[in-house]
């Protein structure tokens, strides 16, 4: 018995002091170096913090373009679908509520042309970004709430599109909070 019990607790506190104590502290130093500082990534607006780059915001003002719905209204402490399947009746029904008042706010768009992602929502409900389709859809709507040129606010939705990494990793997303400051400015 002590010749298998003495190896077992040296691996126990090998890995412990590994596992509970350097690979922690690893990951501390690796996250200090990216963007944020381990901390996030903010978005500033007049000198005061509005959000995180990588957390979805409500916005319900036609002034601003929205963002994919949340079924955990953006709450990051508790993230998550649905997990409703794409034929349960209720979910149905969510979707074509999202449908009815994105067309209510958007009388230009027909319901073909409404991109998923802006009546459906993401996996974790905190999703930032949208594809430019979904920005592009919005245009009309704030550029006449905000009294701009169409032309104008699309070009600040050109700007914002965020391309993928090497032009092949990834879709070109827009951040809606990032948009949204800027039409602000």
């Amino acid at each position: 018995m002590k010749k298998y019990l003495w190896p077992s607790v040296k691996l126990t506190v090998l890995l412990l002091v590994l596992l509970g104590g350097l690979y922690p502290l690893f990951l501390f130093a690796v996250a200090k170096m990216a963007p944020g500082k381990g901390d996030g990534v903010t978005v500033t607006a007049n000198g005061k913090v509005v959000g995180y780059e990588n957390i979805g915001q409500k916005f319900t003002e036609d002034k601003y373009f929205w963002s994919r719905p949340s079924t955990a209204d953006y709450n990051a402490a508790g993230s998550g679908g649905s997990n409703k399947a794409a034929g349960n009746e209720d979910y149905l029904k969510v979707v074509q509520e999202r449908i009815d008042t994105f067309m209510a706010h958007n009388p230009g768009v027909k319901k073909q042309d409404i991109p998923a992602e802006l009546v459906t929502a993401s996996a974790s409900g905190l999703d930032p970004n949208l594809s430019p389709a979904a920005a592009y859809v919005q245009i009309a709507r704030v550029a006449k709430a905000r009294g701009i040129s169409e032309e104008k606010v699309k070009q600040i939705v050109d700007a914002g599109i965020e391309r993928p990494v090497l032009g092949l990793f990834g879709p070109a997303t827009v951040n809606v909070l990032k948009l949204n400051v800027t039409l602000d400015k």
